[in-house]
């Protein structure tokens, strides 16, 4: 029963929740960037370049036969390096982490409060003539 009892605690603790809760969002809003990067940065990007599509570039290294794509040559069983692919994960990861950089930069900005000033530091004040003669008292005492 310390067991089930000690497990609960665990998952019901904020730090984790939050986490989950983060988790789930996070996989959400990878959808939306892959969307983004595979449905309109990538056919403009390919525009630019000429039509090229990366996740097709590849190069064979099995043997001497043309394959016209990815896919075909992997069809047929023929070793590849296919780079291409890693190029698009690449700029995938560029693209989430500048979206995460650009939304946690807004949250942050939301939650910036006005900068108080400091209180300036108050110049030491004068000892009064009561805390001089306990003090000339004490060292009288000392003595």
């Amino acid at each position: 029963m310390g067991f089930i009892k000690e497990f609960k605690e665990f998952a019901m603790k904020g730090n984790v929740m939050d986490m989950a809760v983060g988790v789930i969002i996070g996989g959400a809003f990878g959808k939306i960037v892959t969307s983004l990067v595979g449905d309109v940065l990538m056919p403009v990007i390919s525009l630019a370049t000429g039509g090229i599509d990366f996740t097709n570039l590849f190069i064979n290294l099995s043997d001497d036969v043309k394959y016209k794509t990815l896919a075909e040559a992997q069809e047929a069983g023929a070793s590849v390096f296919a780079y291409g692919q890693f190029l698009q994960n690449i700029l995938d990861f560029v693209i989430i982490a500048f979206c995460i950089f650009m939304m946690l930069k807004g949250i942050n900005k939301l939650n910036r409060k006005k900068e108080e000033p400091a209180p300036e530091p108050e110049a030491p004040k004068a000892p009064t003539q009561e805390e001089l003669l306990a003090e000339i008292r004490d060292l009288l005492k000392n003595k």
